[in-house]
């Protein structure tokens, strides 16, 4: 039984010589941590009246 060697792609070899240059650009961690914080504020001024009576109505509830 004879094994043979995994060749890598071309274009990998050819991305792994060349430099990354990332200035200008927008980490994809960054983008999602900003979008989440914008997507809660939104949804905080829009239901935010509403999630804090539906809050004291269940903790009226439980404490009695």
């Amino acid at each position: 039984m004879r094994l043979h060697r995994t060749r890598r792609a071309p274009r990998a070899d050819a991305r792994a010589r060349r430099p990354r240059d990332e200035r200008g650009d927008v980490p994809g961690w960054v983008m999602i941590t900003v979008m989440s914080a914008g997507l809660v504020a939104g949804l905080t001024a829009v239901a935010g009246p509403q999630l804090k009576a539906m809050l004291e109505a269940a903790l009226t509830s439980v404490s009695g």
